[in-house]
């Protein structure tokens, strides 16, 4: 396998539609489509948004809704779910769904899938969502995949619109179940590495040796997405992301927060134990200057041997988030 480079592997943005402390839902969307406008202009491949629910700091609950609004205000990158949470939702609706969608914005919406909840069991029940959902998630692929096929024309129940049309379907995982289910449906993968390290490796090695090619994709093809905080040195980008570090030590504790504003390094401390506990979360959390960054990505591009890096960026202010994505497409283009 050829080894890969920044420069040569395609860029995202994974988007989870952080509501910030002191900020709203309303200012979140706004910004969500600010930054999807300004990573169309940037060369960036894809924006996602992914499903979460019963969180105080996310507001992508509804995220059909989002990709729609984004898709409306973009041209030409591609607007898709990282991801959907198949078990919470009828696969007819989905692809009613996101048949809609690429009827709308034709050859540009991506649908990812997985398996999670995406909130508390408490949330899980409310969605209606069966004890044994997570289960019936291969099954549930394949009849989405029947419902978008031409050849179900002459089935009982058809998805219109849907039907027919070439709508990408991406499995995506945080250990290794989903990579086998990819690999045998011949499947792109997407790697939820941003805040589940520990299986990354493994998961794709099982999704590359195991895989069958399909008549939607002859060879592997993975996404990997990790966190990066960018700034023009290495002392601002710590400081960006000590919004980022307590958000994640909120989900780590059970704490779940709104997007904190930054403070000094220094100021941020934790004891030894919680650092730990956060380093081993946040294991492919990318954080510098340029150079920095740069030479960190590669290195990771390098072991993991991915065709896509998909980035997540929880900074609080939102001129300084754009600036992350923008000095990372800066570097995207460098040879």
């Amino acid at each position: 396998m050829v080894s890969k480079t920044l420069s040569q592997v395609k860029i995202s943005v994974l988007d989870l539609a952080i509501v910030r402390d002191g900020g709203n839902p309303s200012d979140t969307f706004k910004n969500s489509l600010d930054l999807a406008q300004k990573a169309e202009k940037w060369g960036y491949e894809r924006f996602w948004l992914a499903e979460h629910h019963n969180m105080q700091g996310v507001a992508s609950s509804a995220t059909v809704v989002l990709i729609g609004h984004i898709a409306s205000g973009t041209s030409t990158i591609r607007v898709g779910s990282g991801g959907i949470m198949l078990p919470n939702h009828a696969p007819l609706v989905v692809a009613e769904q996101f048949g809609t969608l690429a009827t709308l914005f034709p050859n540009r919406i991506d649908l990812g899938l997985g398996r999670a909840p995406g909130t508390d069991q408490f949330t899980a029940a409310a969605l209606k969502r069966d004890e044994h959902a997570a289960m019936e998630f291969p099954a549930n692929v394949e009849e989405l995949q029947l419902y978008f096929s031409e050849g179900n024309k002459n089935g009982r129940v058809r998805a219109i619109p849907g039907e027919g049309l070439d709508i990408p379907i991406w499995i995506l995982g945080s250990s290794t179940d989903s990579a086998y289910l990819a690999a045998s449906l011949g499947l792109p993968y997407a790697f939820a590495s941003h805040f589940a390290p520990a299986q990354l490796y493994k998961a794709l090695t099982i999704y590359r040796n195991n895989f069958k090619p399909s008549d939607k994709l002859k060879k592997p093809y993975v996404i990997a997405c990790v966190n990066v905080i960018a700034g023009d040195t290495d002392y601002e980008a710590q400081k960006l992301a000590t919004s980022f570090k307590r958000l994640f030590w909120g989900i780590i504790t059970g704490k779940r927060e709104q997007l904190k504003p930054p403070v000094k390094p220094e100021d941020d401390f934790r004891d030894a134990m919680e650092e730990a506990a956060l380093q081993q979360m946040t294991q492919y959390t990318f954080i510098g200057g340029p150079e920095k960054i740069k030479d960190d990505l590669n290195r990771f591009i390098e072991f993991a041997q991915i065709d896509e890096l998909m980035v997540s960026s929880a900074i609080y202010e939102h001129e300084a988030r754009l600036r992350s994505f923008e000095i990372l497409s800066k570097l995207h283009k460098e040879k």
